[in-house]
């Protein structure tokens, strides 16, 4: 993409200005509670990947629900404008639109790594020599973690049954011909794909039909993980072919620390009474569920892999949350997105080429909000930058080995929140000389 940032910081700064000045989304930024520094002034946030920032209209979604908890009690389950046992599905549009899907396909409860353990019961199992889960080196520990255990839970060996595909040699990313690659040789032996949508220390966009494609020719399940694509980029998970997916909703879905997963199952899945999975009251159909009954009668759709009551104090802010982008339009978010995030890194390249590498993909359809930086110097210089930004009043984050991570987000980050970032990453440089 090429774009025209200026020559100088003068330059720079101007543009960010007009940028700003014509963003029709610019307006949503105000709504957004910002981390303050000592002067009152607001920090620069750039960490929207890891937890999104409050909305203002989350205090009264969660007051509502403290309202009807205290003059009701537990009738707030039957009674109230939003009652409880129904709350969930107040959520299952919203992200349903955001990631593709059919509202059916969509549950909201426990957590990420919760929801891959609950999935993986269904669609990891192993027999016989297909027994692998394919998955990417260095991928997000807890995804690591619950893959491993999976295994062993079915008795199996990790060293025998975990295969974690590394870029080739020399490069930082993976490309999704590897998986087909690998597939094309061994697919026989391997009995799911856990995939990302988005790499979490690379910030590289997967393509993510090509690898369910892929993983369906070789006879094998697939699974995406796409915590740092919800909210984020534009995910068709019902035509993408997968399996299941499961996402968090504290990263772009700004619904709060800890808060409320989701998961995905196609709805090729519903009717198969025969696919295991683990029980819960929430999982029975609704029409008999208050009659105690001791055999499970499944829900009809995704709702039958719901295991527990729904937390609903962690469900109000995503409520909040998933307003706010209805009324902005994921279109439109990722229009800006790609404009932002193209921005910034023409902006890195052009003031700081000469100090900092890019290795997010340049690409727009291969990225989404985040860009990861890499100090040329080294890691110990990597790590002198990171800590001069924090307690310069910047908030970005830090992912071993050496990575600067940083994420302009569309709903409340602006250009000119760029240009500082530039500019104070310019300061630091030229104190080293």
């Amino acid at each position: 993409m090429s774009i025209n940032v200026g020559t100088t910081m003068a330059d720079l700064l101007a543009d960010a200005r007009t940028r700003d000045k014509a963003d029709p989304l610019a307006h949503f930024r105000s709504g957004f509670h910002f981390p303050k520094q000592v002067d009152g002034s607001d920090k620069l946030y750039f960490t929207g990947n890891s937890l999104g920032l409050q909305h203002e209209s989350v205090d009264a979604a969660v007051a509502e629900v403290m309202e009807s908890w205290r003059v009701r009690a537990v009738e707030g389950h039957f009674r109230g404008d939003r009652p409880w046992m129904n709350y969930h599905e107040l959520l299952r549009g919203g992200q349903a639109e955001l990631l593709g899907a059919k509202p059916s396909e969509i549950i909201t409860a426990n957590t990420l790594s919760v929801n891959l353990h609950l999935a993986m019961v269904s669609f990891y199992r192993p027999s016989g020599k297909r027994c692998r889960v394919l998955m990417e080196r260095n991928a997000f520990p807890s995804d690591r973690y619950a893959v491993e255990s999976q295994i062993r839970l079915h008795g199996l060996d990790p060293s025998d049954c975990l295969v974690e595909l590394a870029p080739v040699a020399g490069q930082r990313l993976i490309e999704e011909s590897q998986i087909e690659e690998y597939l094309a040789e061994q697919g026989d032996t391997v009995a799911l794909v856990l995939w990302p949508g988005v790499q979490y220390a690379t910030g590289q966009v997967f393509d993510l039909p090509r690898i369910a494609a892929a993983s369906q020719g070789a006879g094998a399940c697939t699974g995406f993980d796409l915590a740092h694509s919800a909210g984020n980029v534009p995910v068709a998970l019902h035509d993408s072919g997968c399996d299941f997916a499961i996402w968090c909703t504290y990263k772009y879905l700004n619904a709060g620390p800890g808060s409320v997963g989701g998961m995905f199952i196609h709805e090729r899945h519903h009717s198969n009474t025969g696919l295991p999975r683990l029980q819960g009251w929430y999982g029975n159909n609704l029409a008999s569920r208050f009659r105690m009954a001791p055999d499970f009668d499944p829900a009809k759709g995704a709702d039958a892999w719901v295991i527990s009551n729904p937390p609903i104090l962690a469900m109000a802010p995503l409520l909040a949350s998933l307003k706010v982008f209805s009324a902005a339009g994921m279109p439109q978010l990722r229009k800006k997105s790609i404009q932002l995030s193209g921005w910034l890194a023409t902006a890195i390249e052009q003031h700081l080429g000469q100090h900092l590498e890019i290795i997010t993909p340049g690409q727009p359809e291969r990225r989404g909000c985040q860009l990861s930086l890499r100090v040329k110097a080294g890691r110990e210089k990597g790590r002198e930058l990171f800590e001069y930004l924090e307690q310069s009043g910047v908030v970005p984050d830090w992912r071993e080995p050496d990575v600067i991570r940083v994420a302009p987000v569309p709903l409340y980050n602006s250009f000119e929140d760029g240009t500082r970032l530039v500019q104070l990453i310019r300061d630091w440089f030229d104190q080293q000389k």
